[in-house]
């Protein structure tokens, strides 16, 4: 199985105070027991980060480049992936969707992806299966 990880989700595991916390504890577990593998972005790095330095401290940036980044497969966005990403955006004519998001969505496309693991509403508005494991 593999599976794209989103910021909503990295986030969530890494911060304690998050609404779906436990939620995504749970499904990483899930996926770890199925060894999953976990395919990301270079633009969710970033974002994962800057929202753990921001709102959490720069420790909890640290401990998920130190434990969680090892785990996951990172696509690194050259032109191309920006290009493609930037076209989707524009083309959608949502503003409330994020650039990172489109990206997200080439990826799991043209890797052909069914699953994500994600918190974010925008997956499911897409059509992408989100991760939900069986209830704890």
């Amino acid at each position: 199985m593999i599976v794209f990880a989103d910021t909503s989700a990295l986030f969530a595991l890494m911060n304690r105070n998050d609404w779906v916390h436990l939620e995504a504890k749970h499904t990483f577990h899930y996926l770890s027991q199925r060894q999953a593998m976990l395919i990301s972005s270079s633009y969710v790095l970033v974002e994962t980060i800057a929202l753990l330095q921001h709102r959490v401290g720069l420790a909890a940036a640290q401990d998920f480049h130190a434990k969680v980044l090892p785990l996951l497969e990172i696509i690194w966005v050259d032109d191309r992936w920006h290009q493609r990403a930037m076209q989707r955006l524009l083309s959608s004519q949502q503003r409330k969707l994020s650039l990172v998001d489109c990206l997200s969505f080439e990826i799991i496309e043209l890797k052909k992806l069914d699953y994500a693991f994600a918190f974010d509403e925008h997956f499911q508005q897409e059509g992408i299966l989100v991760v939900s494991p069986p209830a704890m």
